[in-house]
């Protein structure tokens, strides 16, 4: 999946080992399986060159994303979306 973290959302991951994210609609913290019951267990935290990107090694403990799929990212993208 893809999602924003702030600060403290950064600070609560690292603390708990569960992912915490930031939702810019809803200007609010958020906890990976709070209504879901999907969490997300995070094993370790990388940054990039420019340290302003983060990825999270992490096994979920049921579907990532919110209809139900493992993942988010489960539909190809062709030419014909773009019509």
């Amino acid at each position: 999946m893809l999602a924003y973290m702030n600060e403290e959302a950064l600070r609560r991951t690292l603390s708990s080992g569960e992912a915490w994210f930031y939702s810019r609609s809803r200007q609010e913290l958020w906890h990976k399986g709070e209504t879901s019951g999907s969490i997300i267990k995070v094993l370790s935290v990388w940054k990039d060159c420019d340290s302003d990107t983060i990825l999270l090694m992490a096994k979920p403990t049921g579907p990532v994303c919110h209809t139900g799929n493992r993942t988010c990212f489960f539909e190809t993208l062709t030419e014909q979306d773009l019509e």
